[in-house]
């Protein structure tokens, strides 16, 4: 067979479900050898929309998603979503077609040294030299995507070599558990929560990843321990558990840093330093630590662990609740009271334009409980982050790793892929949308049935937001749209303009009902902001 045919069949051997990709001229045989693979490729508008799915799929399965481009301008399209997944931690292999190995030495059309390239945005980045290494370069590339802490890996192939004979299989899969964490460590950590006054929990996405979200909120639970998550931990623990105190990480002076600075014992539980800094939540750097992870901590000045405990979460987590005597668990219940009388202040607000806890108010209560939402970047994101309630892990889905503008649109046709029973929403900004609008057109080919809801506010709201706070004025921050509802139309969506607060919770339960894409325009009043801005801190830090 073919090399390009071998490299298939390794990926079907990895249980490769989708690629999403473009063909190009260099990849010309790995795509033609799809037509006889048990693959199903995504033809995307545009390779940065490919690695988005690639990413969202990933994070959503735990099974690496894959990308392909081509050679030069396709494989640099692809970089942005690699790089997302592999900061947010997200299993994903990418892989791009490229020249003859006959003139990389050399000066040359399209021709860039992309193994260099991604090497500093993926955990391992290869280019294929010889057919007999296709079986090995594959295994490798998805063992090491799918094991923790995971990330995005890289494969250059070659089109002279993708067109060499072979005659060899796949390499056998096999799929690594974490080790058992040590005795000496259980026991210690155990004490010393144990005798803590005032404990709290610190839980990231390496919980979700680890499949470990049960156990935390048994282990809170027993234990009497609050548990703040951070944005990509959403759900981790149910918001309706008495222990769960909501997201944290809008600001350092946050209602949840409160309890932060309260506590004395400050547990990490799959906490991943990318997304939330230390600084922010330790900024005093006495607290005792106490790290539970599958792997060890990133060296930070405000991150001194005292105790790390690795290995399987799960098995960390019941092993140290059962040596360890509970605590009442009701020092910080005034935080979660108070953020729910701010989810509950808007709930029947009729301003216009809409307000974002107005918004947040109404999709939440428009969407089923396991329905996902796949958020994009921008002050929209502040919102959903601190107060879209989620019951369920991975069904609020925000990049705050890497933190890319762009993802919401191609990210919710990879989260409808992988789970076609559920209702899929990309909440966005008029900003960010406009980014990767041109996979609507994917959706519609394809018949994926997504809604957009857009947040317009015509600028780039975040940074207004804080150009607003830190100068009192903004710069080069607006913009124009186009007429969205034409623009859905034109690739023959639905599109549909709020034009009052109460039409919006009729218009998502219109637009979820649908067997179509739908994009919602909704405009959005930021004044909001500034206002949440004054008052973070002042819920708790006065009583």
């Amino acid at each position: 067979m073919k090399a390009a045919e071998l490299f298939i069949k390794a990926l079907e051997n990895e249980g490769v479900e989708f690629l999403f990709g473009i063909p190009g001229e260099e990849n010309l045989d790995v795509i033609d050898a799809i037509l006889d693979a048990n693959i199903r490729f995504i033809t995307t508008r545009h390779e940065q929309g490919a690695a988005f799915m690639a990413d969202v799929y990933g994070r959503l399965t735990g099974r690496a998603g894959v990308c392909i481009g081509t050679l030069g301008p396709g494989a640099t399209n692809l970089i942005t979503g690699v790089a997302d997944a592999n900061m947010d931690h997200a299993p994903l292999v990418a892989i791009a077609g490229q020249a003859s190995t006959h003139r990389l030495h050399k000066e040359s059309h399209q021709v860039l040294d992309l193994e260099a390239m991604f090497l500093p945005i993926t955990k391992y980045s290869t280019r294929i030299v010889s057919p007999n290494v296709i079986p090995e370069i594959v295994r490798k590339a998805f063992d090491l995507a799918q094991t923790e802490k995971t990330g995005a890996c890289f494969i250059e192939f070659p089109e002279n070599i993708a067109e060499m004979n072979i005659d060899d299989v796949p390499l056998r899969v096999r799929h690594t558990s974490p080790p058992e964490p040590a005795a000496e460590q259980i026991e210690r950590a155990a004490e010393i929560i144990t005798n803590a006054q005032n404990p709290i929990i610190l839980a990231g996405n390496g919980v979700v990843r680890s499949q470990a979200c049960e156990e935390l909120s048994q282990f809170a639970e027993k234990l009497g321990i609050p548990v703040a998550n951070t944005f990509m931990a959403k759900g981790v623990i149910p918001f309706r558990h008495p222990m769960a105190l909501g997201s944290v990480g809008l600001q350092s002076n946050d209602y949840a840093n409160c309890g932060f600075a309260g506590a004395d014992v400050i547990i990490c539980i799959g906490y991943d330093m990318v997304e939330y800094h230390p600084y922010l939540w330790h900024p005093s750097r006495d607290r005792t630590i106490i790290h539970i992870d599958t792997s060890h901590a990133e060296v930070d000045a405000h991150y001194s662990v005292s105790l790390a405990v690795v290995g399987n979460i799960c098995h960390s987590l019941n092993r140290i609740a059962a040596l360890t005597s509970p605590h009442e668990g009701k020092a910080l219940r005034i935080l979660r009271d108070s953020l729910i009388k701010e989810m509950n202040l808007h709930r029947d607000d009729t301003e216009f334009p809409v307000k974002p806890q107005k918004i947040i108010w109404d999709l939440r209560t428009a969407m089923d409980l396991e329905d996902i939402v796949v958020c994009d970047v921008g002050a929209h994101k502040m919102w959903m982050s601190r107060m879209f309630r989620c019951e369920y892990p991975n069904t609020c889905i925000i990049s705050n790793g890497f933190a890319s503008m762009g993802i919401a649109v191609p990210g919710a046709i990879a989260a409808k892929l992988a789970h076609p029973e559920r209702k899929v929403v990309a909440v966005t900004g008029d900003a960010g949308f406009m980014m990767n609008s041109q996979e609507i057109e994917t959706a519609m080919r394809l018949h994926i049935p997504i809604v957009i809801l857009i947040w317009n506010d015509a600028s780039y709201g975040l940074i207004e937001w804080k150009q607003q706070n830190e100068f009192g004025r903004t710069s080069h921050v607006d913009f124009t749209n186009p007429d969205f509802v034409q623009y859905a139309q034109s690739f023959g969506a639905v599109g549909v303009r709020v034009e009052q607060t109460e039409d919006l919770m009729p218009v998502l339960k219109q637009a979820l009902a649908r067997d179509t894409v739908t994009v919602i325009d909704c405009p959005v009043d930021y004044r909001e902001n500034l206002k949440l801005t004054e008052t973070l801190g002042q819920l708790t830090l006065s009583t």
